[in-house]
């Protein structure tokens, strides 16, 4: 099953291609944040943001409650761990 899972923007590794470093459970990946950003929020405001990613996007800025909630949720349902495992792998950043 592929879900979007809370992480947390740590930096903006390429701000020209939307590029940035996130910390999702420990697991350190790049993903692409085009998303996310706006003229109002550009690539160097993501920095600190919550993020829900799915397949190397963030798909949405979250709050740091609602994050930890879904983190909650999906570990109780036991998805954390298979989607931790598949960044693993694919993570390479």
């Amino acid at each position: 099953m592929c879900l979007g899972i809370p992480g947390q923007i740590t930096e903006i590794t390429n701000p020209d291609m939307l590029m940035a470093k996130v910390n999702v459970s420990g697991v350190l990946r790049e993903i692409n944040i085009a998303c996310i950003v706006s003229d109002e929020h550009p690539p160097e405001a993501c920095v600190g943001d919550w993020v829900l990613v799915h397949v190397g996007f963030a798909m949405s800025r979250i709050d740091e409650e609602e994050a930890a909630r879904t983190l909650r949720i999906l570990e109780e349902l036991g998805e954390v761990q298979e989607e931790l495992s598949a960044m693993r792998e694919g993570a390479g950043a």
